[in-house]
């Protein structure tokens, strides 16, 4: 039986396999806080597309993804899950906003471009991959370059002379792995592989190009510029482990199996797409083309077959996760035939006082762990007290529902404030304790609290 993927599993194939929608949500829930029925569909979602590359590839084919429309206000985790969901799968993301597309004719980027960064997005993800597994042959062999460079500059130091070659190669590497050698200059040959950019009219639009010149023309050019520079070791090495990672790895099949990846696993976050909601001519001015984006995004929504600059790509099978707002137009006012190309409908919660208590000490990565650990660069020791916590959430719901609601992004702005005095000494404060209690943040905020008119643009 056919099945439809005949790929070995690889430790990313194994890892989805493992993956239930109970282990996915769990795994959201360390950086995202609530939004239960969010994770739920979204975890379904990533399920069913392991489930399809099991089934006979003929039975395959007719599967297509369910996509997700998330509706709920700014700042409660649309885009973070839709982000943590693509970097727990290693699959090919982008997030687009929906409202810089435009109907085909208008200025603007047409719809097509969405599957042309997608696929830039996961040959990125396949090199770093393919890297990753080569790292430690290609570190080992850097090395080596680098003592044999280490040796060169030795016998031929002014000081040293030549009687510095007696050192011996292993007297050199342990000197370099112990870091003796971090500020000594070397010489070695770099290229420069910058391919020109150019903005070129394209069937698919406006679109930035590389012309690339001397590939095309290497008896005229004479192949890659190549110039003689003197760097520490401390520079010429990640220069010399990137050389070597790319000799190790095959540059050729990269968009082969990126294209691949794009069309089994790849994740669209289409982000603002009630923006780009209500029927053509229902208001005036520059939202004509409204309805027209739409149109063109529903073949790409539906499946279609995409020409990229690496080959073609067929959208058959990526996922598509739709979110917004909705405070003015409704779903309803999407098309009809757009509607349908998203069935799975999950409306997220508004945050409460207690949900941005728990965002400001659940999540693994916590803002105020965040804010801590860059002050601790300067010396400065920053301990936030519960009581702390509580008060920059009450600020941050009451100005939420005082002001426009911003969500969670509220929490950076309060945050900030509060610090802002202790940032901004900075080095001269070194040594210092500092308690980041409801007293604190009182007397932080104080002054924004009484005037109201000026927390409206302060905060």
């Amino acid at each position: 039986m056919s099945v439809a993927t005949s790929l070995p599993a690889g430790p990313r194939e194994h890892r989805l396999a493992d993956l239930s929608p109970r282990k996915i949500v769990a795994e959201l829930d360390r950086h995202v806080v609530g939004q239960g029925r969010a994770k739920r569909a979204v975890a379904i979602a990533l399920r069913d597309r392991w489930r399809r590359q099991r089934l006979p590839r003929e039975l395959a084919r007719e599967i297509t993804p369910k996509n997700i429309l998330m509706i709920g206000p700014t700042g409660v985790g649309k885009t973070e899950i839709a982000r943590r969901l693509a970097r727990l799968t290693d699959a090919p993301f982008i997030k687009v906003e929906a409202s810089k597309f435009t109907e085909v004719g208008y200025v603007g980027r047409d719809v097509d471009s969405i599957a042309r960064d997608l696929v830039e997005a996961a040959i990125r993800l396949v090199k770093e991959e393919r890297r990753a597994r080569v790292m430690d042959r290609a570190a080992t062999a850097a090395e080596e370059k680098l003592v044999d460079l280490l040796v060169k500059a030795t016998a031929l130091d002014p000081v040293t002379g030549t009687a510095g070659i007696t050192e011996g190669r292993d007297r050199i590497r342990r000197d370099l792995r112990e870091g003796r050698y971090e500020t000594r200059d070397v010489e070695l040959e770099v290229t420069d592989d910058r391919t020109p950019q150019i903005s070129v009219m394209t069937p698919q639009g406006v679109e930035e190009m590389g012309i690339d010149l001397p590939g095309m023309l290497p008896g005229l050019f004479g192949g890659p510029k190549k110039k003689k520079a003197k760097l520490p070791v401390s520079d010429a090495r990640p220069l010399l482990l990137e050389a070597e990672a790319d000799a190790l790895t095959d540059e050729a099949t990269v968009p082969q199996e990126a294209i691949r990846r794009v069309e089994e696993t790849g994740i669209v976050f289409l982000d603002e797409i009630d923006k780009i909601a209500g029927r053509e001519g229902s208001r005036g001015g520059p939202d004509v083309s409204r309805e027209g984006v739409q149109r063109d995004l529903l073949p790409l929504v539906e499946g279609t077959t995409v020409k990229t600059k690496h080959g073609l790509v067929r959208t058959d099978h990526v996922l598509f996760v739709a979110a917004g707002a909705f405070h003015v137009a409704r779903p309803s006012d999407l098309i009809p035939e757009l509607q349908g190309r998203f069935p799975i409908r999950v409306e997220l919660d508004a945050l409460s006082e207690d949900d941005l208590v728990r965002i400001l000490t659940e999540p693994e990565h916590a803002l105020p762990k965040q804010a801590a650990s860059l002050l601790s660069a300067d010396g400065i020791d920053v301990v936030f007290e519960r009581e702390g916590l509580s008060a920059i959430a009450a600020a941050a719901a009451e100005l939420n529902r005082n002001l426009e609601n911003i969500g969670a992004r509220r929490l950076h702005t309060i945050l900030e404030k509060v610090l802002e005095e202790v940032s901004f000494a900075g080095p001269d404060a070194a040594g210092a304790r500092v308690v980041i209690d409801a007293a604190y943040v009182g007397r932080a905020l104080s002054d924004l609290v009484k005037n109201r008119d000026l927390s409206r643009f302060v905060l």
